[in-house]
């Protein structure tokens, strides 16, 4: 028996279990799959808690979704190739729903494919250790604070990469009276009503954070890049600002010369790669990244291919990707696909981040990963979609975005399952602040 250790609940650990699921009667005697799961239900960073900091059991608080968060991607580009969203809700649905209806998504599929029971919920993983071939893994019960050493030939990491806050620090913040706060830790726009905000950071979280800030009522927004503004046409109280100079009280001077005081700064300044429970030679180290360095395809270890990181990259594709990935390392596990010797795969790998590092816009970089996904797909039986569509709206919605940075989401994709333009929305998302799936649907 081939004992498989998973570990994580979120997308990316429901596609490993999906893509052993669909083989189930044909490997359930020769697999023995274990998912840990720290938190008491699966949907990883979708499962959204009013928690911030620590939980319950004095665990990092994993999620980093907030109250009327929506979609800021077009759902097409992540819809599973096996699982359309029409199939889930019984009916087309708009391109941009709110955070609920993912989740609602993403566990119909889970709840499909009839997996639950193999997951152990509330059961952290402490330590992996190499053994022979294969794994010791240190794991906790949480709710009965009991430990227990189990040993596995596979490993999959399916932790996720936006659950510890990067924090960086700046001259005289001691002194800031008001809120500070890791975009992490962001759970409501309600609190900033009436207020100055000052938004650390240049990247998608930054964007969406802001924008919900003046959606909800902040009196201004101001964002502090460090390498160049995000440069979209911002509705009136939104600005950018260069990095930070220094901080005196509520007042924030920039490298420019200008100066604000604030009642409050959100940091959405990212997320690090942490793995504190996996040994040190067998840990990942990297940044945020489309091609992660020291992993074969994106996934297994070069050193010690026993081992598997999935959805580690910095992600446009995300479920899709997923379950790219999930396919192919299921298919090694099963030894469908047969592997070329580490000197073999360090050249490839080299070539891979030779690419990357050559990419000069995000246009590249969809087609970057797309590539990506393509050279997993020709070597697993994942379903067939039409990624070249995807592709198209990817650069559609950038398009979109670069036009009208709060209009954006009014627009319709078609889906590369179903073929389908999707339905407007009952009204503009500027206007929409009830997030919930039941609203959503109407």
């Amino acid at each position: 028996m081939i004992k498989v250790a998973i570990i994580g609940s979120g997308p990316s650990g429901l596609s490993v279990l999906r893509a052993f699921s669909k083989l189930q009667n044909k490997v359930k005697e020769t697999i023995d799959i274990t998912c840990f799961e720290k938190q008491n239900d699966w949907g990883g960073q979708w499962k959204q808690t009013w928690r911030t900091g620590l939980d319950e059991y004095g665990e990092p608080v994993h999620s980093s979704m907030y109250s009327n968060l929506w979609s800021n991607g077009p759902k097409e580009c992540i819809e599973f190739s096996d699982y359309s969203f029409e199939e889930h809700f019984g009916k087309s649905i708009p391109s941009y729903p709110p955070r609920s209806i993912i989740e609602d998504y993403i566990i119909g599929r889970a709840k499909k494919s009839k997996f639950r029971h193999l997951i152990k919920f509330n059961h952290v993983v402490r330590m992996v250790d190499k053994q022979n071939v294969g794994f010791q893994i240190t794991v906790e019960n949480l709710i009965l604070n009991k430990f227990q050493k189990i040993y596995f030939d596979y490993l999959i990491v399916a932790t996720g990469h936006f659950s510890v806050p990067n924090v960086p620090g700046f001259d005289g913040i001691n002194s800031f009276p008001g809120r500070i706060m890791h975009s992490h830790d962001f759970r409501n726009a309600y609190e900033f009503i009436e207020k100055d905000i000052l938004v650390v950071g240049s990247s998608h979280s930054a964007e969406d954070i802001g924008l919900q800030l003046k959606k909800f009522g902040a009196r201004s927004v101001t964002f502090s890049y460090r390498n160049k503004p995000m440069g979209f046409n911002w509705p009136r109280g939104m600005d950018e600002k260069p990095l930070i100079k220094s901080i005196d009280g509520s007042l924030v001077s920039f490298q420019n010369g200008f100066k604000k005081s604030f009642s409050a700064i959100i940091l959405c300044t990212g997320y690090l790669h942490a793995f504190p429970f996996i040994n040190e030679d067998l840990r990942l180290i990297t940044i945020n990244r489309l091609f992660s360095p020291g992993l074969y395809k994106g996934v297994v270890w070069n050193d010690y291919p026993n081992l598997f990181y999935i959805g580690m990259q910095d992600q446009w594709y995300t479920f899709t990707m997923f379950d790219a990935e999930a396919w192919y390392i299921r298919d090694i596990i099963l030894k469908k696909i047969s592997l070329p010797n580490k000197n073999l795969r360090l050249r490839e790998m080299k070539i891979w981040d030779k690419r990357e590092l050559a990419l000069n816009n995000e246009y590249e970089m969809i087609d970057f990963q797309a590539d990506y996904i393509k050279s997993l797909l020709k070597e697993t039986d994942y379903p067939n979609f039409n990624i070249e569509l995807t592709q198209n709206e990817f650069k559609t919605w950038k398009k979109a975005k670069e036009k009208s940075i709060v209009g954006y989401r009014d627009s319709s994709h078609i889906s590369p399952i179903t073929g389908k333009l999707s339905p407007k929305y009952k009204t503009s998302w500027w206007n929409s602040k009830d997030d919930s799936v039941k609203n959503f649907l109407q």
